[in-house]
């Protein structure tokens, strides 16, 4: 007989909190006994979820399946989880696991939902799991993919990537997520799945820039497709497949990233066009942009690797101050007219 899943899903923000929608739901349709069990850094979050089934701060008056119990205990929330998802911001985590490491049932499928690289250390956050959890990779599993949280709260059809190193580990854990809206495709290629999931984010920060700046389609379009050409040198050059980069947690995270008004990253970087101040961007989000955070890592883990990103590096140019917004497009336009077909890590 199989053994019911406990998930603990520890992050209760909108993608946190929309997995664990999406894991309640994919039980309903396949009759399932697993539940679910939401950690929220506040009380008020968790008894608002346990009580209204919402979380209005990030997902407005979306309704949650009565599958899914909410806690502000993370002890409470990991003991006896099986499959543990991890929804916390990227540079938080190391140390974040470091408190819990030992409350973690052995054994257990650890899920990684963040899209960003340890400053420091650039390290991906399946090697941060690794790391301080003392796992081996086919325990860890990496979900990305064209993933905007509040669409899929809506349940607006969406299709995404389950990566991990052990395909039958992807595709249990594939089955568990599988919603009326949300299709998963498994993947063995778990470094093309991050970074593709963590450069977008830089990407779609010089994305929002033209926005800020007034630009047009044209150049938006630009950006983005040499923007994916870099990112598949640095995934290419860290082991990863050029197929992944056409797929779903390569072009299609990019585009949507890049292309919509629910992205944050984007959003950091139209006001950053607006001539905002790295800081007081900051300041004026409610939730992370991601970008902003690992585009310094980016950029070292490029430079370790030969690999030349301008995009990238303009990007932390400008979060620096190094550069203004202007000088940006200036750096970017007078560089060496290259071939576009090359994809060797020199080539842009």
């Amino acid at each position: 007989m199989t053994t019911p899943t406990k998930m603990a899903v520890v992050g209760a923000g909108s993608w946190g909190t929309t997995f664990a929608k999406v894991a309640a739901d994919a039980a309903e349709r396949n009759a399932d006994d697993g539940t679910i069990c939401l950690w929220a850094r506040r009380e008020a979050v968790a008894a608002e979820i346990n009580d209204s089934h919402t979380n209005s701060q990030y997902l407005d008056k979306i309704r949650l399946s009565q599958r899914i119990s909410a806690t502000s205990d993370l002890r409470e929330a990991l003991s006896d989880a099986n499959v543990v998802v991890l929804a916390v911001p990227a540079q938080t985590l190391r140390a974040q696991l470091h408190e819990i490491r030992d409350d973690i049932a052995p054994g257990a499928v650890v899920i990684s939902l963040m899209k960003g690289l340890e400053r420091g250390s650039d390290a991906r956050m399946s090697e941060v799991i690794g790391d301080e959890l003392g796992i081996e990779p086919a325990q860890i599993v990496v979900v990305s993919g064209p993933n905007l949280a509040m669409e899929i709260a809506r349940e607006e059809p969406t299709a995404s990537v389950v990566a991990c190193a052990d395909e039958e580990v992807a595709t249990r854990i594939a089955t568990l997520i599988s919603a009326p809206y949300f299709r998963p495709y498994t993947n063995a290629d778990v470094v093309g799945v991050e970074i593709g999931g963590i450069v977008k984010n830089v990407i779609a920060l010089a994305v929002g820039i033209c926005d800020g700046l007034g630009m047009g389609d044209n150049t938006k379009a630009s950006v983005i497709t040499r923007g994916l050409a870099e990112t598949t040198r640095l995934a290419i050059a860290l082991g990863g497949q050029l197929e992944t980069m056409a797929g779903l947690a390569g072009l299609g995270d990019l585009v949507a990233t890049c292309s919509s008004p629910l992205s944050r990253n984007r959003t950091a970087g139209r006001l950053l066009g607006e001539n905002l101040s790295a800081t007081e961007v900051g300041e004026a989000m409610t939730q992370t942009a991601e970008g902003m955070k690992s585009a310094h890592a980016v950029l070292d883990l490029a430079r370790r690797n030969d690999v030349e990103m301008p995009i990238a590096e303009a990007v932390v140019g400008v979060l620096d101050g190094r550069l203004t917004i202007e000088g940006m497009a200036r750096q970017l336009l007078g560089r060496d007219l290259k071939s576009e077909t090359n994809i060797s890590r020199e080539s842009d």
